[in-house]
């Protein structure tokens, strides 16, 4: 089976995913082409018998320009997988598909399967790199499982109630707050005019003027400015106090269930050993 996967990524947790699924796809001997979704890309004519559409879940919902490129594919038949990234395994995520699934299937794709993995936050806190590791041994199983139930054609949806939908549909108001607050971002006296939040914004938001970034009106709110600073120099305006910066270490050893962090913990933790659970049982299933 030929796969095409299309990512729209920050910090680049969401690429790692999907680079991810298409190592474990491609083991199960699938072609598997991955292609970067940044504001100058258009999506190119495919001859794949399914695409992966993977975006970061940004405040419960998918971000405002992911879903422009979702609007802006042509009409087709083909199935059709979504795969997403959060800094927590909240059910409030899965909210963020509404959007997605019903832009496809007005478009006339049919929605196989939607799946989540959780990656260390790039706003509102820096995660241990232990915390990182563990995530990441967790992408590692969700991953493999992820690709198997895509070889098997395995419909996985999730359902989302009314609570759900009006925390999404509140927090949507992200889409026209960022675009706005964006313009306010700028670099402290840290910054050396090296230009690297230029090359890394997806969305070439950013210009250099007399040696110093300048924002325009286009900001998501991906943060990869802020987080991939060399000398943590942006300043994020009012969200200033979540700036996150640098990148994580995901080769370390995975925190212990004592050393996840105390900010949704029970939902961490509930997360990990439902991973856990699902590996032994997917590996005893594979190899009876």
């Amino acid at each position: 089976m030929k796969i095409d996967i299309f990512t729209f990524t920050g910090t680049g947790n969401t690429l790692r995913a999907s680079e991810l699924l298409g190592e474990e796809l491609y083991q199960l001997g699938h072609e598997v082409s991955l292609h970067s979704v940044k504001a100058d890309f258009v999506f190119p004519g495919s001859d794949a018998d399914l695409l992966v559409f993977a975006y970061p879940v940004h405040a419960f919902n998918a971000p405002k320009n992911f879903l422009k490129f979702l609007k802006k594919i042509p009409k087709g038949e083909l199935p059709v997988c979504l795969l997403r990234t959060s800094g927590e395994p909240l059910k409030l995520n899965d909210a963020s598909g509404i959007t997605p699934r019903r832009i496809l299937k007005k478009k006339g794709y049919f929605v196989q399967a939607e799946y989540s993995v959780v990656m260390p936050y790039n706003i509102i806190f820096r995660h241990s790199d232990g915390m990182a590791a563990r995530m990441w041994l967790d992408a590692k199983i969700r991953m493999k499982k992820a690709a198997s139930e895509i070889t098997e054609k395995t419909v996985t949806l999730c359902k989302v109630g009314l609570f759900r939908r009006f925390v999404s549909f509140v927090l949507r108001i992200e889409h026209v707050a960022m675009p706005v607050l964006g313009r306010t971002f700028h670099a402290g006296k840290n910054c050396i005019g090296c230009g690297a939040c230029v090359k890394l914004c997806p969305q070439n938001n950013i210009r250099m003027e007399n040696g110093k970034p300048k924002f325009g009106g286009s900001c998501v709110g991906c943060m990869a400015c802020a987080f991939g600073c060399p000398h943590d120099a942006m300043k994020i305006s009012l969200l200033n106090g979540w700036r996150v910066n640098g990148k994580y270490d995901f080769s370390g050893i995975p925190a212990t269930d004592e050393e996840v962090c105390s900010y949704c913990k029970k939902s961490y933790l509930r997360y990990f050993h439902e991973t856990e659970a699902e590996k032994e049982a997917f590996f005893l299933g594979s190899n009876p």
